[in-house]
């Protein structure tokens, strides 16, 4: 039988061995083992403004992004009491399994420039000043494009297409468009024909959202190519008339030649 001393010995042991032994517990072991799963798409220079998006909202949702920006208290040497220390390592321990995990939602290409860095907040801030300049000179050139877009040949619903492209490559890139500057832009791309369309929508009260834009336009569509058919079938009658008019006095002119030839 176990003598008090022997007890007490025991329990102190355990103690030691279960504060020395930081468990992972569950909301980073869930963090660690599905990252790769709910960011299915590897870090490479074309997707970082998804990667960090994704990235940010399950640290954030597992209450881990202060790991990615951390206080002042874990990004500088400091005394620290022995309460501090346990909490100081168990950051650590947190920040290292994290790390690793970011790690792995990397392309290969892209790996090499943060193997060297030690915690996830310093590779956050690597790939954050490494891609964000080549993100932003890419959201200028998109909204250049959204500019200077115009519809030209193209039917309502290929050029809706188009703009709707362009929008999302923007959003993609980390960067937004409010509504109303989308629909100045669609409108400013119409071909003159949609004129009498663009100032109704210009002058109107109310704002609106861009299904209602997309459902008016391809409707207002179906009207212009009905008016254009009909000028065209008006434009070309007078000209038949004319040819009508022409055959028929060549008719008669050949009567009477043949009349005075005999």
């Amino acid at each position: 039988m176990a003598t008090p001393a022997e007890t007490s010995s025991a329990v102190a042991g355990s103690s030691a061995v279960s504060n020395d032994t930081s468990p992972i517990y569950p909301s980073l072991k869930f963090v660690v083992s599905n990252l790769k799963t709910l960011v299915p798409h590897q870090l490479t220079s074309e997707t970082y403004p998804i990667w960090r998006t994704q990235i940010l909202k399950v640290f954030k949702a597992n209450g881990f992004a202060k790991f990615l920006d951390p206080p002042a208290a874990h990004t500088e040497s400091q005394t620290l009491s022995d309460h501090e220390v346990d909490e100081s390592n168990n950051w650590i321990i947190t920040d290292q399994n994290l790390a690793a995990a970011l790690c792995s939602t990397i392309s290969a290409p892209v790996l090499p420039y943060v193997m060297h860095l030690e915690t996830s907040h310093e590779i956050w801030l690597a790939l954050q000043t490494r891609f964000q300049s080549s993100c932003r000179s890419k959201v200028i050139q998109l909204k250049n494009e959204l500019h200077n877009i115009s519809m030209k040949n193209l039917s309502m619903q290929n050029y809706l297409s188009e703009i709707k492209k362009l929008v999302d490559n923007i959003a993609s890139a980390g960067a937004t468009i409010d509504t109303e500057d989308i629909i100045l832009h669609i409108l400013n791309g119409l071909s003159p024909a949609y004129q009498s369309f663009k100032t109704t929508v210009r002058t109107m009260q109310s704002s609106m959202t861009l299904e209602t834009l997309y459902a008016l336009l391809i409707s207002e569509e179906i009207h212009v190519q009905a008016d254009l058919h009909r000028l065209a079938i008006n434009s070309d009658a007078p000209t038949a008339l004319y040819t009508n008019r022409v055959r028929i006095n060549r008719g008669r002119g050949r009567g009477k030649n043949i009349q005075s030839s005999t």
